[in-house]
């Protein structure tokens, strides 16, 4: 996949460098060449600043990362590879790591977790530092990591969803795929989340990975996921702790993915699309029967054109499907971490040229916050290694901060004043133990903590 770029990048920016003669050469030329071409003269002023710029090579670069999800243990292991001496720390929000993998992975398909063991041999070398509970943007800046480290790269994905942007999406029963799946994966922003499952109907708008995510989990017998959900989440307390869903529970798709000359299709539909709420006010709480009821007017399509000049237009038509849950489900979206950091709002990625993010010589991007949410695990790896080879190109081309940095020592003073408890990749293990114990007891893989005060207590915080 060509790397997106947004404009030229300002090349006067990353000045070019030529290497300094070989001691061979200098042997061969016993008085070297001043600047004016006179023999006799020291070395160069250039020749100097040339070693001073290959400084953060011959001392250990302090690289961090922000984001502890695919993108960021990928980029972490392409720069501790290929660098035999670069300290790489990796700072994340929530207080346990692998962020996706964890909290957007669907139950039933446990075999893609796998990847947390390749990240876990990262996170165990003695060159790579785990910080969990640190959130950048507000525990600390991008400006104070920058100041601390040779180089920053921002790995921190897509935390928030695109809105349909259509009359009616604010309504109670109207929710984003991402929080649902949050919901039942038992992310502890959505541990509330609540969603009414007590209809019959749920249309999910959207046909892509999380749409079919969504679907297959509301069609999948409870006694199938058992065994892979976290007691206490959502899901859980749905399927084993409130009285079970109607036996006609069906999953109705509201989406249309036409051929790329139409690819606008969809989009139309959903602009004339409307959730519409009937009945009184919701005074049941969730798991019970309501006493309103849910409508979605969806517009009928109908081909025009021949081959690839096929399009779905609408017909003028409409359909009201009466219904109890309407999940939106049309992609995921980057948020701006810093005032300081460039964002693209309408694409919702940090502007940036193979990685390095536009206008900020020494910040880097990878993953979704760099290319959009497109693409499966693998599509990411290879991203991210693609950020790390630019950023050690630009490190052996001496075009990163020379002298040493202070790294985690730093921020770990910064964050000590602030009262902020970082929790480390070693805190992460003791968490991890409990949860795979507390499962033995129920015959499950583990049994998954939601609780993130919970958490600190385990830890002794």
């Amino acid at each position: 996949m060509a790397p997106r770029c947004w404009r030229w990048w300002p090349w006067a920016a990353w000045p070019r460098t030529r290497p300094p003669p070989s001691e061979s050469t200098q042997s061969r030329s016993r008085a070297p060449v001043g600047l004016n071409g006179s023999a006799g003269r020291p070395a160069s002023a250039k020749y100097r600043s040339f070693r001073q710029q290959f400084s953060t090579q011959e001392q250990t670069p302090q690289i961090c990362v922000v984001g502890s999800g695919p993108a960021g243990f990928y980029t972490a292991q392409h720069l501790l590879k290929h660098h035999s001496r670069a300290h790489v720390d990796i700072y994340e929000k929530q207080l346990v790591p692998f962020g996706l993998v964890r909290f957007g992975v669907a139950p039933d398909h446990p075999e893609v977790k796998n990847v947390i063991n390749t990240f876990t041999r990262t996170a165990h070398s003695d060159r790579c530092a785990f910080h969990g509970n640190v959130v950048v943007g507000r525990d600390v800046t991008v400006q104070e990591l920058r100041d601390a480290y040779h180089a920053v790269v921002l790995s921190y994905g897509a935390e928030d969803h695109r809105g349909l942007e259509i009359p009616g999406e604010e309504l109670l029963g109207v929710l984003s795929a991402r929080a649902f799946v949050g919901w039942y994966n038992g992310l502890p922003e959505n541990r509330k989340l609540a969603p009414d499952l007590s209809c019959d109907t749920a249309v999910v708008l959207g046909q892509g990975n999380v749409a079919l995510d969504v679907a297959r989990i509301l069609l999948t017998p409870p006694e199938y996921l058992e065994r892979s959900l976290a007691r206490g989440s959502g899901w859980w307390n749905y399927c084993f702790e409130q009285p079970r869903r109607s036996q006609g529970w069906r999953r109705l798709p509201a989406g249309h993915r036409p051929p790329a000359p139409g690819a606008s299709a969809f989009s139309e539909a959903l602009s004339r699309c409307c959730p519409r709420q009937m009945g009184g006010e919701r005074q049941a709480s969730a798991w019970q029967s309501p006493d309103w009821s849910l409508s979605l007017v969806l517009p009928t399509l109908s081909p025009q054109g021949v081959g690839e000049a096929t399009r779905a237009v609408p017909t003028g038509a409409v359909e009201d499907l009466p219904c109890g849950l309407v999940l939106s489900s049309i992609g995921y979206k980057s948020c701006p971490i810093d005032p300081s950091v460039p964002f693209d709002p309408k694409l919702g990625v940090i502007p940036n040229m193979e990685g390095r993010v536009v206008d900020v010589p020494g910040l880097y991007c990878s993953g979704w916050v760099k290319r959009g949410p497109t693409g499966v695990i693998t599509t990411t790896m290879t991203d991210s290694f693609v950020t790390g080879q630019i950023l050690l190109q630009d490190l052996k081309a001496g075009l990163l901060p020379s002298g040493p940095r202070p790294g985690y020592a730093a921020i770990k003073a910064l964050l000590g004043r602030r009262g902020v408890w970082p929790v480390s990749f070693s805190d992460w293990e003791k968490l991890d133990a409990e949860e795979v114990s507390r499962g033995q007891g129920a015959g499950k893989p583990r049994e998954k903590l939601l609780d993130p005060q919970e958490m600190l207590r385990l830890l002794g915080r």
